[in-house]
C-alpha cells in the first residue's frame, strides 16, 4: 500500500494524516470519463463534508504531482486514510461505490 508521505514535497499546506480521510481525484479537462465523474465527486464532497476532505487536481495543471503519484491514466483517485495509506482507483465508479469506500475510510 502507498504512503502519502512520498507525495508531501508535491502537497504543500496540507495535513494529510490524523485529522479527516481525503479524496484526491486526478483528472484532466479534457477527458471524458473524468467529466462523467466530476458531478459525483462534487456531490461526495457536500455529502461528507466536515468528515471527508475531497481535492482535485488537473493533471496537466500539476505535471510534477502527477508525475510523483505515477498517474497513468485519469481519472484516478486515491482513497486516504488518517493514517495517510492510500487505497488506488483508476476510471469511474458509480456514487454508490464512492460513498462505499468513503464509508470504509470513516
Amino acid at each position: 500500500m502507498e504512503n502519502i508521505n512520498a507525495y508531501l514535497p508535491y502537497l504543500r499546506n496540507y495535513n494529510f494524516t490524523g485529522v479527516v480521510p481525503v479524496v484526491i481525484d486526478f483528472y484532466a479537462s479534457w477527458c471524458g470519463p473524468c467529466k462523467a465523474l466530476a458531478p459525483l465527486i462534487e456531490r461526495l464532497a457536500t455529502d461528507y463534508e466536515g468528515r471527508l476532505k475531497v481535492l482535485k487536481v488537473d493533471v496537466d495543471k500539476n505535471q510534477a504531482l502527477a508525475e510523483a503519484a505515477r498517474i497513468q491514466s485519469i481519472p484516478t483517485l486515491f482513497f486516504i486514510d488518517v493514517n495517510g495509506n492510500i487505497e488506488r482507483s483508476v476510471g469511474g465508479m458509480p456514487y454508490n461505490e464512492l460513498v462505499r469506500r468513503a464509508e470504509a475510510l470513516l
